[in-house]
Protein backbone atom coordinates (compact mmCIF):
# COMPACT_ATOMS: atom_id res chain seq x y z
CA UNK A 1 0.00 0.00 0.00
CA UNK A 2 1.26 3.91 -0.35
CA UNK A 3 1.12 5.43 2.45
CA UNK A 4 1.56 8.22 0.62
CA UNK A 5 -2.34 8.52 -0.17
CA UNK A 6 -2.73 8.60 3.53
CA UNK A 7 -1.44 11.95 3.51
CA UNK A 8 -2.31 14.27 0.43
CA UNK A 9 -5.77 13.81 1.32
CA UNK A 10 -2.99 12.58 3.60
CA UNK A 11 -2.92 11.89 0.43
CA UNK A 12 -6.27 10.40 0.55
CA UNK A 13 -7.05 13.10 2.06
CA UNK A 14 -8.92 16.03 3.44
CA UNK A 15 -11.32 15.63 6.42
CA UNK A 16 -14.54 17.82 6.58
CA UNK A 17 -14.00 21.19 8.31
CA UNK A 18 -15.42 19.83 11.79
CA UNK A 19 -13.86 22.63 13.23
CA UNK A 20 -16.10 25.14 11.46
CA UNK A 21 -19.20 23.54 12.49
CA UNK A 22 -19.40 24.85 15.94
CA UNK A 23 -20.56 28.03 16.71
CA UNK A 24 -18.47 31.19 17.24
CA UNK A 25 -19.95 31.88 20.91
CA UNK A 26 -22.13 28.70 21.71
CA UNK A 27 -25.09 30.48 22.09
CA UNK A 28 -28.76 29.24 22.43
CA UNK A 29 -30.44 27.71 19.04
CA UNK A 30 -32.91 30.32 19.28
CA UNK A 31 -30.22 33.33 19.44
CA UNK A 32 -28.72 31.80 16.33
CA UNK A 33 -31.88 31.95 14.76
CA UNK A 34 -32.33 35.52 14.97
CA UNK A 35 -29.10 36.29 14.53
CA UNK A 36 -27.96 38.46 11.10
CA UNK A 37 -26.72 36.24 8.47
CA UNK A 38 -24.46 39.24 6.51
CA UNK A 39 -24.76 39.09 2.67
CA UNK A 40 -21.54 37.01 1.16
CA UNK A 41 -19.37 39.84 0.03
CA UNK A 42 -19.40 40.83 3.65
CA UNK A 43 -18.13 37.13 4.60
CA UNK A 44 -15.06 37.65 2.39
CA UNK A 45 -12.66 40.22 4.14
CA UNK A 46 -9.45 41.83 2.97
CA UNK A 47 -8.23 40.32 6.59
CA UNK A 48 -9.23 36.79 6.41
CA UNK A 49 -7.61 36.77 3.34
CA UNK A 50 -4.52 38.18 4.68
CA UNK A 51 -4.84 35.77 7.88
CA UNK A 52 -5.57 33.00 5.15
CA UNK A 53 -2.47 33.85 3.23
CA UNK A 54 -0.02 33.98 6.49
CA UNK A 55 -1.24 30.23 7.70
CA UNK A 56 -1.21 28.66 3.95
CA UNK A 57 2.61 29.77 4.00
CA UNK A 58 3.03 28.69 7.19
CA UNK A 59 1.43 25.03 6.54
CA UNK A 60 3.24 24.95 2.88
CA UNK A 61 6.23 24.77 4.63
CA UNK A 62 5.51 22.05 6.96
CA UNK A 63 3.77 19.79 4.03
CA UNK A 64 6.49 20.56 1.63
CA UNK A 65 9.21 19.69 4.20
CA UNK A 66 7.57 16.26 4.95
CA UNK A 67 6.66 15.38 1.09
CA UNK A 68 10.08 15.59 0.43
CA UNK A 69 11.72 13.93 2.85
CA UNK A 70 9.14 10.73 4.36
CA UNK A 71 6.14 11.38 1.59
CA UNK A 72 3.50 11.14 4.24
CA UNK A 73 1.91 14.07 4.92
CA UNK A 74 -0.89 13.96 7.85
CA UNK A 75 -3.99 15.69 7.13
CA UNK A 76 -3.74 19.59 8.93
CA UNK A 77 -7.24 20.84 8.64
CA UNK A 78 -8.54 20.78 12.11
CA UNK A 79 -5.40 22.90 12.91
CA UNK A 80 -5.31 25.22 10.45
CA UNK A 81 -8.98 25.90 11.60
CA UNK A 82 -8.40 26.37 14.76
CA UNK A 83 -5.41 28.48 13.96
CA UNK A 84 -7.53 30.76 11.82
CA UNK A 85 -10.27 31.11 14.59
CA UNK A 86 -7.64 31.77 17.19
CA UNK A 87 -5.81 34.32 14.71
CA UNK A 88 -8.90 36.31 13.68
CA UNK A 89 -10.27 36.13 17.29
CA UNK A 90 -7.40 37.76 18.70
CA UNK A 91 -6.90 40.36 15.94
CA UNK A 92 -10.54 41.57 16.65
CA UNK A 93 -9.95 41.03 20.81
CA UNK A 94 -7.14 43.11 20.99
CA UNK A 95 -8.30 45.89 18.63
CA UNK A 96 -11.55 46.17 20.66
CA UNK A 97 -9.34 46.60 23.93
CA UNK A 98 -7.50 49.07 22.25
CA UNK A 99 -10.73 50.74 21.46
CA UNK A 100 -10.61 50.86 17.84
CA UNK A 101 -13.63 50.05 16.06
CA UNK A 102 -13.74 47.25 13.46
CA UNK A 103 -16.12 44.56 11.98
CA UNK A 104 -17.41 41.90 14.09
CA UNK A 105 -15.78 38.54 13.44
CA UNK A 106 -18.73 36.24 12.77
CA UNK A 107 -18.51 32.35 11.89
CA UNK A 108 -19.10 32.78 8.11
CA UNK A 109 -15.53 34.93 8.24
CA UNK A 110 -13.92 32.30 9.90
CA UNK A 111 -15.48 29.40 7.14
CA UNK A 112 -14.09 31.31 4.50
CA UNK A 113 -10.75 32.15 5.73
CA UNK A 114 -9.62 28.67 7.06
CA UNK A 115 -11.27 27.64 3.45
CA UNK A 116 -8.61 29.64 2.09
CA UNK A 117 -5.84 28.51 3.91
CA UNK A 118 -6.30 24.46 3.61
CA UNK A 119 -7.01 25.62 -0.26
CA UNK A 120 -3.50 27.33 -0.31
CA UNK A 121 -1.37 24.73 1.41
CA UNK A 122 -3.51 21.64 -0.35
CA UNK A 123 -1.34 22.41 -3.42
CA UNK A 124 1.39 22.17 -1.84
CA UNK A 125 1.06 18.25 -1.15
CA UNK A 126 -1.66 17.48 -3.82
CA UNK A 127 0.10 19.90 -6.74
CA UNK A 128 2.98 16.82 -6.79
CA UNK A 129 6.01 18.27 -5.82
CA UNK A 130 7.26 15.08 -3.84
CA UNK A 131 6.18 12.94 -6.61
CA UNK A 132 4.82 12.87 -9.73
CA UNK A 133 6.44 16.29 -11.03
CA UNK A 134 9.59 15.54 -9.17
CA UNK A 135 9.41 12.15 -11.20
CA UNK A 136 9.51 14.05 -14.44
CA UNK A 137 13.50 16.06 -13.49
CA UNK A 138 16.43 14.43 -14.72
CA UNK A 139 17.91 13.22 -11.64
CA UNK A 140 14.76 10.74 -11.16
CA UNK A 141 15.10 9.98 -14.73
CA UNK A 142 18.70 8.58 -14.53
CA UNK A 143 17.47 7.04 -11.15
CA UNK A 144 14.91 4.93 -13.05
CA UNK A 145 18.09 3.95 -14.83
CA UNK A 146 18.83 5.37 -18.34
CA UNK A 147 18.71 2.15 -20.08
CA UNK A 148 15.19 1.21 -18.54
CA UNK A 149 13.14 0.14 -21.33
CA UNK A 150 10.31 3.15 -21.34
CA UNK A 151 12.57 5.17 -19.94
CA UNK A 152 13.75 6.94 -23.04
CA UNK A 153 16.25 9.75 -23.41
CA UNK A 154 15.18 12.81 -23.38
CA UNK A 155 11.96 11.87 -21.12
CA UNK A 156 12.59 14.50 -18.28
CA UNK A 157 11.58 17.71 -17.68
CA UNK A 158 14.20 19.76 -14.97
CA UNK A 159 11.70 21.92 -12.61
CA UNK A 160 11.29 25.57 -13.24
CA UNK A 161 8.68 28.29 -11.89
CA UNK A 162 7.34 29.66 -14.16
CA UNK A 163 6.32 26.06 -16.10
CA UNK A 164 5.00 24.83 -12.52
CA UNK A 165 3.14 28.13 -11.72
CA UNK A 166 1.43 27.53 -15.07
CA UNK A 167 0.76 24.19 -14.89
CA UNK A 168 -1.10 24.43 -11.68
CA UNK A 169 -2.81 27.13 -12.82
CA UNK A 170 -4.04 25.19 -15.84
CA UNK A 171 -5.24 22.50 -13.88
CA UNK A 172 -6.38 23.39 -10.22
CA UNK A 173 -9.41 25.33 -11.00
CA UNK A 174 -11.24 23.26 -13.53
CA UNK A 175 -12.46 21.02 -10.29
CA UNK A 176 -13.96 23.53 -8.57
CA UNK A 177 -16.78 23.99 -10.94
CA UNK A 178 -16.95 20.24 -11.74
CA UNK A 179 -20.16 19.17 -9.31
CA UNK A 180 -21.58 22.53 -9.28
CA UNK A 181 -24.52 21.59 -10.99
CA UNK A 182 -25.10 18.37 -9.16
CA UNK A 183 -24.73 19.56 -5.68
CA UNK A 184 -4.91 -3.70 -3.09
CA UNK A 185 -5.12 -0.41 -5.30
CA UNK A 186 -6.59 -1.99 -8.74
CA UNK A 187 -9.54 -4.01 -6.31
CA UNK A 188 -10.50 -0.90 -4.29
CA UNK A 189 -10.54 1.47 -7.53
CA UNK A 190 -12.71 -0.93 -8.59
CA UNK A 191 -15.18 -0.80 -6.23
CA UNK A 192 -14.71 2.92 -5.52
CA UNK A 193 -15.53 3.26 -9.46
CA UNK A 194 -18.29 0.82 -9.10
CA UNK A 195 -20.27 2.41 -6.53
CA UNK A 196 -19.35 6.10 -7.64
CA UNK A 197 -20.35 5.17 -11.47
CA UNK A 198 -23.71 4.11 -9.73
CA UNK A 199 -24.18 6.34 -7.30
CA UNK A 200 -23.39 9.15 -9.97
CA UNK A 201 -25.86 7.60 -12.98
CA UNK A 202 -28.54 7.35 -9.74
CA UNK A 203 -28.66 10.88 -8.67
CA UNK A 204 -28.61 12.51 -12.45
CA UNK A 205 -31.51 10.30 -12.85
CA UNK A 206 -33.14 11.72 -9.72
CA UNK A 207 -32.00 15.42 -10.37
CA UNK A 208 -33.60 15.20 -13.90
CA UNK A 209 -36.73 13.82 -12.52
CA UNK A 210 -36.47 16.51 -10.11
CA UNK A 211 -36.06 19.37 -12.92
CA UNK A 212 -39.22 18.06 -14.78
CA UNK A 213 -41.09 17.99 -11.67
CA UNK A 214 -40.14 21.33 -11.01
CA UNK A 215 -41.49 22.64 -14.55
CA UNK A 216 -44.43 20.69 -14.32
CA UNK A 217 -45.86 22.61 -10.75
CA UNK A 218 -43.44 25.45 -10.99
CA UNK A 219 -41.88 25.31 -7.71
CA UNK A 220 -39.83 22.58 -6.44
CA UNK A 221 -41.25 20.94 -3.30
CA UNK A 222 -39.38 20.46 -0.06
CA UNK A 223 -39.65 17.25 1.35
CA UNK A 224 -39.71 17.49 5.49
CA UNK A 225 -39.69 14.91 8.30
CA UNK A 226 -42.54 13.36 9.76
CA UNK A 227 -42.67 15.49 12.81
CA UNK A 228 -41.37 18.66 12.12
CA UNK A 229 -38.45 20.31 10.50
CA UNK A 230 -35.88 22.34 13.12
CA UNK A 231 -35.87 26.40 12.70
CA UNK A 232 -32.18 25.70 12.51
CA UNK A 233 -32.67 23.66 8.93
CA UNK A 234 -34.71 25.65 8.08
CA UNK A 235 -32.71 28.76 8.42
CA UNK A 236 -29.67 26.87 6.75
CA UNK A 237 -31.30 25.79 4.19
CA UNK A 238 -32.40 29.49 3.60
CA UNK A 239 -29.72 31.00 3.15
CA UNK A 240 -27.83 28.09 1.56
CA UNK A 241 -30.06 28.42 -1.43
CA UNK A 242 -30.69 31.88 -1.59
CA UNK A 243 -27.09 32.59 -2.51
CA UNK A 244 -27.21 29.41 -5.09
CA UNK A 245 -24.60 28.91 -7.99
CA UNK A 246 -26.21 29.04 -11.07
CA UNK A 247 -25.81 26.33 -13.24
CA UNK A 248 -24.59 28.01 -16.29
CA UNK A 249 -21.62 29.78 -14.49
CA UNK A 250 -20.55 26.01 -13.47
CA UNK A 251 -21.24 25.07 -17.60
CA UNK A 252 -19.21 28.28 -18.60
CA UNK A 253 -16.34 28.13 -16.46
CA UNK A 254 -15.55 24.67 -16.94
CA UNK A 255 -15.80 24.74 -20.55
CA UNK A 256 -13.83 27.99 -20.61
CA UNK A 257 -11.02 26.43 -18.20
CA UNK A 258 -10.90 23.50 -19.91
CA UNK A 259 -10.43 25.04 -23.41
CA UNK A 260 -7.39 26.71 -21.93
CA UNK A 261 -5.55 23.70 -20.19
CA UNK A 262 -6.29 21.79 -23.92
CA UNK A 263 -3.99 24.26 -25.32
CA UNK A 264 -2.15 25.24 -22.66
CA UNK A 265 -0.87 21.76 -21.55
CA UNK A 266 0.49 20.26 -24.67
CA UNK A 267 2.25 23.79 -25.22
CA UNK A 268 4.36 22.72 -21.78
CA UNK A 269 4.53 19.12 -22.54
CA UNK A 270 5.28 18.11 -26.15
CA UNK A 271 4.36 14.69 -25.04
CA UNK A 272 0.96 15.07 -24.21
CA UNK A 273 -1.45 15.34 -26.81
CA UNK A 274 -4.48 17.58 -26.82
CA UNK A 275 -6.81 14.97 -27.39
CA UNK A 276 -5.43 13.22 -23.81
CA UNK A 277 -6.75 16.38 -22.07
CA UNK A 278 -9.75 16.48 -23.45
CA UNK A 279 -10.64 12.46 -22.72
CA UNK A 280 -9.58 13.60 -19.10
CA UNK A 281 -11.92 16.86 -19.01
CA UNK A 282 -14.84 14.60 -20.05
CA UNK A 283 -14.23 11.98 -17.68
CA UNK A 284 -13.76 14.38 -14.77
CA UNK A 285 -17.47 15.12 -13.59
CA UNK A 286 -18.05 11.37 -13.16
CA UNK A 287 -14.78 10.53 -11.88
CA UNK A 288 -15.42 13.01 -9.27
CA UNK A 289 -18.50 12.50 -8.20
CA UNK A 290 -17.35 8.88 -7.70
CA UNK A 291 -14.41 10.78 -5.33
CA UNK A 292 -16.42 12.83 -3.67
CA UNK A 293 -19.08 10.00 -3.03
CA UNK A 294 -15.93 7.94 -1.21
CA UNK A 295 -15.13 11.09 0.53
CA UNK A 296 -18.44 11.87 2.12
CA UNK A 297 -18.51 7.86 3.32
CA UNK A 298 -15.35 7.77 4.65
CA UNK A 299 -13.76 11.31 5.29
CA UNK A 300 -10.69 10.01 3.21
CA UNK A 301 -10.07 11.79 -0.56
CA UNK A 302 -9.29 9.05 -2.72
CA UNK A 303 -8.04 11.99 -5.73
CA UNK A 304 -4.31 10.25 -5.61
CA UNK A 305 -5.55 6.68 -6.93
CA UNK A 306 -7.77 7.96 -10.02
CA UNK A 307 -4.77 9.83 -11.01
CA UNK A 308 -2.76 6.74 -10.49
CA UNK A 309 -5.45 4.82 -12.65
CA UNK A 310 -5.10 7.58 -15.07
CA UNK A 311 -0.99 7.21 -15.21
CA UNK A 312 -1.34 3.74 -16.64
CA UNK A 313 -3.85 3.95 -18.84
CA UNK A 314 -2.28 7.41 -20.57
CA UNK A 315 0.99 6.05 -20.53
CA UNK A 316 0.14 3.14 -21.85
CA UNK A 317 -1.98 5.00 -25.06
CA UNK A 318 1.09 7.55 -25.59
CA UNK A 319 3.50 4.27 -26.30
CA UNK A 320 6.96 3.65 -25.32
CA UNK A 321 8.40 7.37 -26.58
CA UNK A 322 6.02 9.52 -24.77
CA UNK A 323 4.47 7.78 -22.46
CA UNK A 324 6.25 8.57 -19.30
CA UNK A 325 6.10 12.20 -19.51
CA UNK A 326 2.24 11.64 -20.78
CA UNK A 327 1.59 9.29 -18.05
CA UNK A 328 2.84 11.46 -15.00
CA UNK A 329 1.34 14.79 -16.48
CA UNK A 330 -2.28 13.34 -16.70
CA UNK A 331 -1.65 11.38 -13.82
CA UNK A 332 -1.43 14.77 -11.83
CA UNK A 333 -4.53 16.76 -14.18
CA UNK A 334 -6.96 13.62 -13.46
CA UNK A 335 -5.70 13.73 -9.47
CA UNK A 336 -6.52 17.35 -9.28
CA UNK A 337 -9.75 17.62 -10.70
CA UNK A 338 -10.94 15.01 -7.88
CA UNK A 339 -9.36 16.05 -5.39
CA UNK A 340 -10.51 19.87 -6.10
CA UNK A 341 -14.00 18.57 -6.29
CA UNK A 342 -14.26 16.50 -3.52
CA UNK A 343 -12.88 19.39 -1.04
CA UNK A 344 -15.25 22.09 -2.65
CA UNK A 345 -18.30 19.47 -1.81
CA UNK A 346 -17.08 19.89 2.23
CA UNK A 347 -16.60 23.01 2.00
CA UNK A 348 -20.35 23.24 0.71
CA UNK A 349 -21.67 20.91 3.48
CA UNK A 350 -19.50 23.48 5.86
CA UNK A 351 -21.21 26.48 4.94
CA UNK A 352 -24.59 24.63 5.19
CA UNK A 353 -24.16 23.89 8.84
CA UNK A 354 -22.61 27.66 9.63
CA UNK A 355 -24.87 29.63 7.68
CA UNK A 356 -22.25 31.01 5.20
CA UNK A 357 -22.95 31.62 1.72
CA UNK A 358 -21.75 28.75 -1.28
CA UNK A 359 -20.75 31.94 -3.37
CA UNK A 360 -18.36 33.36 -0.77
CA UNK A 361 -17.03 29.38 -0.23
CA UNK A 362 -16.49 29.22 -3.55
CA UNK A 363 -14.56 32.65 -3.79
CA UNK A 364 -12.80 31.70 -0.74
CA UNK A 365 -11.45 28.53 -2.29
CA UNK A 366 -10.73 30.21 -5.88
CA UNK A 367 -9.03 32.68 -3.65
CA UNK A 368 -6.79 30.04 -1.86
CA UNK A 369 -6.27 27.77 -4.79
CA UNK A 370 -4.39 30.94 -6.63
CA UNK A 371 -2.55 31.75 -3.96
CA UNK A 372 -1.21 27.92 -3.47
CA UNK A 373 0.01 28.40 -6.91
CA UNK A 374 1.95 31.01 -6.27
CA UNK A 375 3.60 30.24 -2.74
CA UNK A 376 3.63 26.56 -3.54
CA UNK A 377 6.21 26.28 -6.16
CA UNK A 378 7.93 29.13 -4.58
CA UNK A 379 8.49 27.64 -1.38
CA UNK A 380 9.78 24.40 -3.20
CA UNK A 381 12.57 26.08 -5.13
CA UNK A 382 13.80 26.93 -1.68
CA UNK A 383 14.35 22.39 -0.29
CA UNK A 384 15.21 21.94 -4.34
CA UNK A 385 17.64 24.98 -4.35
CA UNK A 386 19.39 24.90 -0.94
CA UNK A 387 19.10 20.36 -0.24
CA UNK A 388 20.14 17.84 -2.42
CA UNK A 389 16.02 16.88 -3.42
CA UNK A 390 15.91 13.34 -4.57
CA UNK A 391 18.97 12.11 -3.42
CA UNK A 392 17.81 8.15 -2.28
CA UNK A 393 20.78 8.47 0.00
CA UNK A 394 20.45 11.64 1.41
CA UNK A 395 17.66 13.19 3.79
CA UNK A 396 15.98 14.76 1.27
CA UNK A 397 14.66 11.18 -0.14
CA UNK A 398 11.27 12.64 -2.15
CA UNK A 399 11.12 8.53 -2.22
CA UNK A 400 7.65 8.88 -4.29
CA UNK A 401 9.17 10.68 -7.32
CA UNK A 402 10.88 7.91 -8.22
CA UNK A 403 7.89 5.35 -7.39
CA UNK A 404 5.65 7.47 -9.56
CA UNK A 405 8.50 7.73 -12.42
CA UNK A 406 8.51 3.84 -12.65
CA UNK A 407 4.86 3.39 -12.56
CA UNK A 408 5.02 5.13 -15.56
CA UNK A 409 7.71 3.15 -16.73
CA UNK A 410 5.53 -0.01 -15.86
CA UNK A 411 2.15 1.72 -17.55
CA UNK A 412 4.17 2.27 -20.75
CA UNK A 413 4.04 -1.80 -21.07
CA UNK A 414 0.82 -1.91 -21.19
CA UNK A 415 -2.21 -4.32 -19.02
CA UNK A 416 0.44 -6.64 -19.72
CA UNK A 417 2.47 -5.44 -17.53
CA UNK A 418 -0.28 -5.99 -14.86
CA UNK A 419 -0.26 -8.77 -12.04
CA UNK A 420 -1.54 -12.44 -13.52
CA UNK A 421 -5.45 -12.19 -13.85
CA UNK A 422 -5.37 -8.35 -12.18
CA UNK A 423 -8.29 -7.00 -14.90
CA UNK A 424 -10.70 -10.36 -14.55
CA UNK A 425 -10.51 -8.89 -10.88
CA UNK A 426 -11.00 -5.77 -11.49
CA UNK A 427 -13.84 -6.50 -13.56
CA UNK A 428 -15.68 -8.99 -10.94
CA UNK A 429 -15.48 -6.56 -7.99
CA UNK A 430 -16.87 -3.83 -10.44
CA UNK A 431 -20.11 -5.79 -11.14
CA UNK A 432 -19.82 -6.54 -7.40
CA UNK A 433 -20.66 -2.96 -6.54
CA UNK A 434 -23.22 -1.90 -9.05
CA UNK A 435 -24.89 -5.36 -7.60
CA UNK A 436 -24.61 -4.51 -4.09
CA UNK A 437 -26.23 -1.28 -4.89
CA UNK A 438 -28.72 -2.48 -6.75
CA UNK A 439 -29.66 -4.98 -3.72
CA UNK A 440 -29.29 -2.14 -1.20
CA UNK A 441 -31.84 -0.10 -3.45
CA UNK A 442 -34.60 -2.96 -4.46
CA UNK A 443 -35.08 -5.29 -1.62
CA UNK A 444 -37.13 -4.16 1.62
CA UNK A 445 -35.57 -2.14 3.94
CA UNK A 446 -34.89 -4.29 7.34
CA UNK A 447 -33.04 -6.67 4.32
CA UNK A 448 -31.05 -3.79 2.68
CA UNK A 449 -29.56 -2.11 4.94
CA UNK A 450 -27.44 -5.32 6.00
CA UNK A 451 -25.87 -4.92 2.29
CA UNK A 452 -22.95 -3.54 2.99
CA UNK A 453 -21.33 -0.32 0.94
CA UNK A 454 -18.78 -1.42 -1.60
CA UNK A 455 -17.37 2.53 -1.12
CA UNK A 456 -16.55 1.74 2.19
CA UNK A 457 -15.39 -1.45 1.98
CA UNK A 458 -12.66 -0.58 -0.87
CA UNK A 459 -10.89 1.91 1.73
CA UNK A 460 -9.38 -1.31 4.21
CA UNK A 461 -7.60 -2.39 0.65
CA UNK A 462 -5.27 0.98 0.80
CA UNK A 463 -4.92 1.79 4.48
CA UNK A 464 -5.06 -1.44 5.95
CA UNK A 465 -7.21 -3.62 8.57
CA UNK A 466 -6.37 -0.58 11.24
CA UNK A 467 -8.81 1.28 9.27
CA UNK A 468 -11.44 -2.07 9.81
CA UNK A 469 -10.79 -1.95 13.31
CA UNK A 470 -11.53 1.53 13.76
CA UNK A 471 -14.52 1.65 11.85
CA UNK A 472 -15.97 -1.27 13.71
CA UNK A 473 -15.36 -0.32 17.19
CA UNK A 474 -16.78 2.93 16.68
CA UNK A 475 -19.77 1.68 15.04
CA UNK A 476 -20.20 -0.88 17.54
CA UNK A 477 -19.94 1.76 20.62
CA UNK A 478 -22.85 3.54 18.23
CA UNK A 479 -24.70 0.50 17.98
CA UNK A 480 -24.93 -0.30 21.74
CA UNK A 481 -25.52 3.43 22.55
CA UNK A 482 -28.26 3.82 20.86
CA UNK A 483 -29.97 0.69 22.30
CA UNK A 484 -29.13 1.70 25.48
CA UNK A 485 -30.36 5.30 25.36
CA UNK A 486 -31.44 6.55 21.80
CA UNK A 487 -32.69 9.92 22.76
CA UNK A 488 -29.00 10.90 24.37
CA UNK A 489 -27.13 9.01 21.64
CA UNK A 490 -28.51 11.19 18.93
CA UNK A 491 -27.49 14.26 20.82
CA UNK A 492 -24.41 13.44 22.00
CA UNK A 493 -22.60 10.93 19.33
CA UNK A 494 -21.55 14.14 17.21
CA UNK A 495 -19.85 15.63 19.98
CA UNK A 496 -18.10 13.01 20.88
CA UNK A 497 -17.29 12.47 17.49
CA UNK A 498 -16.06 16.20 17.10
CA UNK A 499 -13.90 15.81 20.00
CA UNK A 500 -11.82 12.32 18.70
CA UNK A 501 -11.72 14.03 15.22
CA UNK A 502 -10.38 17.72 16.90
CA UNK A 503 -8.20 15.82 19.63
CA UNK A 504 -6.32 13.62 16.81
CA UNK A 505 -6.40 16.82 14.43
CA UNK A 506 -4.65 18.97 16.45
CA UNK A 507 -2.07 17.04 17.78
CA UNK A 508 -0.52 16.64 14.23
CA UNK A 509 0.32 20.26 13.86
CA UNK A 510 2.99 19.84 17.10
CA UNK A 511 4.08 16.25 15.86
CA UNK A 512 4.83 17.74 12.35
CA UNK A 513 6.72 20.53 14.30
CA UNK A 514 8.81 18.06 15.81
CA UNK A 515 8.84 16.67 12.50
CA UNK A 516 10.62 19.26 11.30
CA UNK A 517 13.16 19.82 13.82
CA UNK A 518 14.15 16.27 13.27
CA UNK A 519 13.27 15.40 16.69
CA UNK A 520 12.96 11.96 17.47
CA UNK A 521 11.16 10.20 20.46
CA UNK A 522 13.71 9.56 23.37
CA UNK A 523 12.34 6.16 23.65
CA UNK A 524 11.18 3.19 20.83
CA UNK A 525 10.00 -0.29 21.81
CA UNK A 526 10.12 -3.22 19.53
CA UNK A 527 8.01 -6.83 19.84
CA UNK A 528 10.09 -9.80 18.55
CA UNK A 529 9.13 -13.21 18.84
CA UNK A 530 10.12 -15.57 21.55
CA UNK A 531 13.07 -17.76 21.23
Amino acid sequence: MDRHDLGASGEIEKTPREAAAPDMESEPAAARAAERVPPWREQVTVRGMVAALLIGVVYTVIVMKLSLTTGLVPTLNVSAALLAFLALRGWTHALHRLGIACRPFTRQENTVVQTCAVACYTIGFGGGFGSFLLGLDKKTYELSGVNTPGNVPGSYKDPGIGWMMGFLLAISFVGLLTLLPLRKAFLCIALLIGDGFYNFLKVILVTLKSIHEKSQRGRLNRVADEDSVAIDDLQRNEVFNRDNIPAWVAYAGYALLSAMAVVAIPLMFREVKWYFVVIAYLLAPALGFCNAYGTGLTDMNMGYNYGKVALFVFAAWAGKDNGVVAGLVTCGLVKQLVLVSADLMHDFKTAHLTLTSPRSMLVGQAVGTLMGCVVAPLTFFLFYEAFDVGNPDGYWKAPYALIYRNMAILGVEGFSALPQHCLQLCAAFFAFAVLANLARDFLPGRFGRFVPLPMAMAVPFLVGASFAIDMCVGSLVVFLWHKLDGKKAALLIPAVASGLICGDGIWIFPSSLLALAKIKPPMCMKFTPGS
